[in-house]
């Protein structure tokens, strides 16, 4: 017994993973609209759609991903009204999923942003 007692055990990292849980500064919501991306380097426009929406951010999916830091001009239409924002992608899958947040968001898009939010938490 003494000798098991002075084996230090070492847990496996495998074994025992470290769970983070991703905190989101805002709720996301459903949201099912086409967007133009514009990536700011290369003046390339991608057209994709939006999966979900929140205050600070947007999941997109398009037939290919963009690399994640990649910086962007968003620009979303819904009924008549148009959010743009400088953005960046924060997160990209293989299969043309990505996380993109806004940066730098001008008033008058920041309150179409949040009507559109108000109406997306009415339902």
């Amino acid at each position: 017994m003494r000798a098991i007692a002075e084996n230090k055990y070492v847990p496996n990292k495998l074994q025992n993973p470290v769970v983070r849980v991703e905190r989101r500064r805002a709720r996301r919501y459903p949201f099912v609209v086409s967007v133009e991306l514009v990536d700011l380097q290369s003046d390339v426009q991608l057209q994709a759609r939006v999966t979900d929406l929140s205050l600070y951010g947007c999941g997109v999916a398009a037939s290919k991903p963009i690399p994640t830091g990649t910086k962007l001009r968003i620009r979303i239409t819904r009924k008549g009204s148009t959010f743009s924002a400088p953005s960046k992608v924060v997160y990209a899958t293989a299969d043309g999923d990505m996380g993109i947040v806004f940066a730098r968001v001008e008033r008058n898009d920041q309150v179409i942003l949040e009507k559109w939010i108000n109406e997306l938490r009415d339902r």
